[in-house]
């Protein structure tokens, strides 16, 4: 408001304070009940210093009456509007004003609804963007906690406009200033003083109101930070419980990341709130530093911290043991001094990674690179064309029946445990949360995840025991010898001389029954069994693993089986499916020897022309024969892999995307 017109208004207000008693005769005599109302004619009763006017408050108790300061109404957003453009149902100067029938007392939302509405029609909205501001602050109160009737007055909100700000006066300071920081730091007195006293006398004493109404640094987190402004949710309710994660976050951003790696965090961030959140451990007005004796999260209170919600009266859960108190919730890997156990398994963990994809992913693009040229160059042995012969062709018999059954389920249990594990793992991802509501929320996504880790533990036991007995009882079998799954040192020369040939400075090497790596992937089976298994078994019964366990093997456990998942979830869809797949010598996909267990004699010649040339000597090789798979049996087993292949790369985007977006 012009300096000029300020002054014009003080003036104006003590003209009308020193006719104070002329203004009351007049005011007992009959008027007009239209009679025009001027802001001096207002202020003569509702000035600030004028004589207190008071009116029915709740129960009708007296309250009394707002009064206007000339100086700040003139700072405030309001300056230059006249009382009665919000007061329109005053129509008089009367003690008892008389209201004008039909008219709704002062009410701020519908007045500023009303502006933002005819900016919109003329066009002018963009010019306008407070007046959008303050309609989105009206539309997110109406549905706050804070515009449900009060229970002792229905007729009326739990906090109406004029509860949280002096609506006269109103005038936001602007961000980065002085004053800013102490319209800021007023905030708690604001709410505790008016509705929220047990709040706020917590608040006082926390490691936040020390900030705030100690030191008067307004750095430290007011209750708007927690509870938003306008948007005010009840506490109890989801929507709040996750905001609240999130607005803790806004401060302690490196605490909220290392949180999100725990299974608290990733069930939080899928949109559930039965885990532990921030407020669980630490509180919520009366928050404590971890040194604080009385601190929540202190090493003597820990314990009973983490048994509000591991305790046996809860569904499902079983009462924390001592290696509780050490699980560091906010553990990190970049923290030596403080995590030396994650440091250390992280690099361990990164270096695996590091060395087997750089070795086959290496693998991959030569092999691709070499079997490319010499196709090119018309240098790939011809394939037999069995079309022209009179006989059906014979087939090689790879696989029997059990170890193709055991291949099958243990790819879709695999598929299981990658979607239903790496859905916790990516938590932050679009799609992570559609499969947990998908299969019913996150619990059930664990009883999925562990349904399945039983199955595929189950038939990697049943494997090894059946393969160990029946090669226990073969008295002539050797175990270093060309039908043996151990490495042997022929492996080690047929790798050298692959990429010998890879390069061009050799031939492809002769592959006996099993090649150096078809043994990779077997044995890795074994060691991802164990990473993964034992982890997971740790993981599954904590109260049992924290009885004998300090906690911080909850921290190494969960890295080491998601780190290990995301190895064999990465391996299985691009090294994997290339061997067996998408080699050009493959193409098109799939191989279907492991649904059908045959293989047509030339492609065995082909691919393992050491085996084949040890049959055919030794006389052994018709017994292997056997007739080309019926055509049924061919087209459902090419059905089925390419249905395996799809859900297989479908998994590995959804895996890419969740590591590329962490």
């Amino acid at each position: 408001m012009p300096t000029k017109n300020l002054v014009a208004r003080l003036l104006m207000v003590c003209a009308c304070v020193a006719g104070f008693a002329t203004a009351h005769a007049t005011a007992a005599s009959p008027a007009s009940p239209h009679a025009a109302l001027d802001d001096a004619t207002c202020l003569s009763c509702h000035a600030d210093g004028a004589e207190e006017i008071e009116v029915p408050g709740l129960d009708d108790e007296p309250r009394p009456l707002a009064t206007i300061h000339a100086e700040r109404f003139g700072k405030g957003v309001h300056a230059g509007m006249s009382c009665v453009s919000c007061h329109a149902e005053i129509v008089d100067a009367q003690e008892n004003h008389v209201k004008a029938e039909g008219v709704a007392p002062a009410e701020c939302s519908s007045c500023h609804a009303k502006l933002w509405d005819e900016a919109q029609a003329r066009g002018e909205s963009k010019n306008k963007d407070r007046l959008g501001v303050v309609a989105a602050n009206i539309a997110a109160y109406k549905d706050s906690f804070h515009a449900r009737p009060d229970t002792d007055y229905p007729d009326r909100p739990k906090a109406a406009c004029s509860d949280c700000h002096n609506t006269h006066d109103f005038a936001v300071p602007k961000a980065g200033t002085p004053e800013r920081e102490q319209w800021r730091l007023s905030i708690p007195q604001t709410c505790g003083l008016a509705c929220h006293e047990d709040q706020l006398e917590d608040f006082e004493t926390s490691v936040h109101g020390q900030l705030v109404m100690g030191e008067g640094d307004a750095k430290g987190a007011v209750c708007t930070d927690c509870h938003t402004t306008h948007e005010v949710r009840g506490a109890s309710s989801d929507p709040f419980k996750l905001e609240n994660i999130e607005a803790c976050g806004g401060c302690h951003l490196a605490e909220l990341n290392s949180y999100r790696d725990t299974y608290h965090g990733q069930v939080s961030k899928l949109g559930w709130t039965y885990t532990a959140k921030c407020s669980d451990c630490h509180g919520s007005h009366g928050i404590l530093g971890a040194e604080d004796p009385d601190s929540k999260v202190h090493m003597d209170n820990r314990l009973k911290t983490c048994q509000q919600c591991h305790n046996d009266r809860k569904p499902g859960m079983v009462t924390a043991t001592a290696g509780f108190v050490t699980f560091g919730p906010h553990a990190n890997s970049h923290d030596f001094e403080k995590y030396p156990q994650m440091w250390i398994a992280t690099r361990f963990m990164v270096g695996l990674l590091i060395v087997v994809f750089a070795f086959f992913w290496t693998h991959c693009a030569l092999w691709y690179y070499r079997e490319w040229k010499e196709r090119k160059e018309h240098r790939l042995e011809t394939h037999v064309d069995t079309a022209t012969l009179a006989l059906p062709e014979k087939h090689f018999r790879r696989f029997p029946w059990g170890w193709r059954v055991a291949h099958l389920v243990f790819a879709l249990v695999t598929m299981t445990l990658i979607v239903t594990g790496t859905a916790a793992l990516f938590a932050h991802t679009d799609w992570a949360p559609q499969v947990a509501a998908a299969l019913g929320g996150p619990r059930n996504m664990g009883i999925v995840h562990r349904i399945a880790a039983g199955f595929f533990v189950g038939i990697f036991l049943i494997h090894f025991l059946y393969v160990m007995q029946k090669l226990l009882r073969d008295r002539n079998f050797r175990w270093f010898g060309p039908d043996s799954l151990l490495p042997n040192w022929k492996d080690l020369d047929d790798c050298v001389g692959m990429f010998k040939w890879f390069l061009g400075k050799g031939p492809k090497p002769k592959f006996d029954r099993w090649t150096y790596f078809e043994k990779f992937d077997y044995w890795a089976v074994f060691w991802g069994v164990n990473v993964i298994g034992w982890s997971g078994l740790m993981l599954a019964f904590p109260h049992v693993t924290a009885s004998f366990l300090p906690g911080w093997v909850f921290n190494v456990a969960t890295l080491v089986h998601g780190e290990e998942a995301f190895l064999a979830a990465v391996f299985l869809f691009t090294v994997h499916f290339f061997n067996n797949h998408f080699r050009p010598d493959k193409l098109p996909p799939p191989d279907v020897v492991m649904f059908t267990g045959t293989q047509s004699l030339e492609e065995f010649r082909r691919e393992h022309p050491a085996q084949y040339q040890r049959l055919l000597a030794s006389g052994e090789l018709e017994k292997y024969l056997v007739d080309e798979p019926s055509r049924p049996l061919h087209v459902g087993s090419v059905v089925l892999g390419l249905t395996l292949i799809t859900i297989g790369l479908v998994l590995l985007v959804l895996v890419g995307v969740g590591f590329f977006t962490h």
